[in-house]
């Protein structure tokens, strides 16, 4: 029997998650199986990559971490305790967001410098301390701060996601969520999110889980690699193994589909 690190930061345990979906006015209605027995577990610290083609249960197993979403079996653990235990406010300081469509999970209405600013509000964090920390969180994204008061119609996708990562950065949660957080960019902007990530995660002494279909940045990002099909868990292991020695057929056809760099190449 394999020995398991204690204590993980993310505890996933045989979540599945089925949806019913309208057949309309002359056909049944039909139930789709997003995820079947899911289990997997992250220490602190690591980067997991997720990984799979469209459809497979990747953004479903996001939402349901994020406890937007309640699995039909299973349950997932965040600092041993039940996602779906928690208030709205504490699990908001232990698990943040950083979505795809950086223009889409802001709000237009509102500034950078509002945007960071709000969840600082809402926790209540002592107001002579709020602004300086919206303006040192802004520095550590390498966000400009003569920005700090425009809107996200004013911004390139790049610096829109750098406030996206500020924001989910700014009550030092100690895990992140990124949901293909890249793919919507340019190559060029992709590469400086993804470097930004990693120095990140060392300042901030992160754990996170990185949802992507590109096997070349979960190679640079990942220590350990999670591969669905279908709903399933097929393949898990190191990304050091994965990558050198893939055992799932439908694993080695993903790494045979994709262009990966030169071990070691910075992004």
């Amino acid at each position: 029997m394999s020995r398991q690190t204690p204590d993980p930061i993310l505890d996933i345990r045989h979540v599945s998650r089925t949806y019913t979906i309208s057949g309309g006015l002359l056909k049944p209605a039909r139930r789709v199986r997003a995820l079947q027995d899911v289990s997997i577990r992250l220490e602190r610290g690591q980067t997991l990559g997720l990984v799979g083609e469209s459809g497979c249960g990747k953004s479903t197993l996001a939402s349901i971490m994020l406890g937007l979403n309640r699995p039909d079996n299973g349950e997932v653990l965040i600092n041993d305790q039940p996602v779906l235990s928690l208030g709205r406010l504490e699990r908001s300081r232990l698990i943040q967001p950083v979505f795809q469509d950086p223009y889409s999970s802001l709000n237009p209405s509102f500034s950078v410098f509002d945007t960071l600013m709000q969840p600082l509000c809402i926790h209540h964090l002592h107001a002579g301390e709020r602004a300086q920390k919206v303006l040192s969180m802004l520095d550590k994204v390498g966000f400009p701060r003569r920005l700090a008061n425009a809107y996200p119609g004013e911004l390139s996708g790049g610096q829109c996601q750098r406030v996206a990562i500020a924001r989910a950065l700014i009550l030092n949660p100690p895990l992140l969520i990124c949901d293909e957080p890249t793919s919507a960019l340019d190559v060029s902007v992709q590469a400086q999110v993804i470097n930004l990530l990693l120095e990140l995660k060392q300042e901030f002494r992160l754990s996170m889980v990185f949802i992507s279909h590109n096997l070349a940045v979960v190679e640079h990002l990942a220590d350990k690699v999670c591969v669905m099909y279908q709903g399933q868990v097929v393949e898990q292991a190191s990304r050091q193994a994965l990558f050198a020695a893939p055992g799932h057929e439908y694993t080695r056809k993903l790494l045979s589909a994709t262009l990966l760099p030169v071990s070691g190449a910075r992004v």
